[in-house]
């Protein structure tokens, strides 16, 4: 027996916890039973994370559709005689010089100077082919700020999509050569090639 502890006279022990019993909660907490309870599993597919506006979806004042600003049609006649006349200049030039050197200038034939210029006017469009679709400029595009992009999304085209619009300029040859102007009054300023193939032409900075 003790007596040292006032507040417990007969030295009685204190109550232990007994294994297999839930611990008596504190004076006006409703006790637990059961076992703990577990988070419920959540069921279903994954939230999709917001997907990224599209090329255009955010409306900008004066721009249709909210695009970037359209090249107008006098910047994209200006690149395209730039380009022509990279591509098609030098192949010419150097068959005057065949005929220039020719015996005969009637009854002259492609010489090697034309055929040098042939290959050279091959090489440099597809050359300027695969910067139109990889950078959305060719020489005559980055010069005047302009770059061809797709409508849907902003990238850049491919080679691929370069090569078969410029394969469907022939539409906008065909009617009278109207295709060409199209740009003129078209909201989007495309060409018959750039509706079939669903692209634009839009301002870009220099250099």
């Amino acid at each position: 027996m003790s007596f040292g502890d006032p507040n417990n006279p007969y030295g009685q022990q204190p109550p232990q916890d007994r294994p297999g019993y839930p611990q008596q909660a504190p004076q006006g907490v409703p006790p637990q039973y059961g076992y703990p309870q577990q988070a419920a599993p959540q069921y279903g597919y994954p939230q999709q994370l917001p997907q990224p506006a599209p090329y255009g979806a955010h409306p900008v004042p004066g721009m249709p559709g909210g695009m970037p600003e359209l090249a107008h049609w006098g910047l994209r006649v200006g690149a395209d005689l730039l380009d022509t006349l990279i591509v098609l200049g030098p192949m010419y030039a150097l068959g005057f010089v065949d005929l220039a050197t020719a015996p005969d200038p009637d009854t002259a034939e492609p010489g090697v100077f034309f055929i040098v210029g042939l290959v050279y006017a091959v090489a440099m469009g597809f050359f300027q082919l695969f910067k139109e679709g990889s950078t959305g400029q060719s020489i005559g595009k980055k010069a005047l700020g302009i770059s061809l992009r797709r409508e849907a999304d902003g990238r850049t085209c491919g080679f691929g999509l370069a090569f078969v619009r410029k394969l469907a300029h022939i539409l906008d040859s065909l009617p009278c050569h109207i295709g060409w102007l199209w740009p003129l009054w078209d909201p989007k300023k495309q060409t018959f090639a750039d509706k079939v193939c669903s692209t634009v032409v839009i301002r870009v900075p220099k250099g």
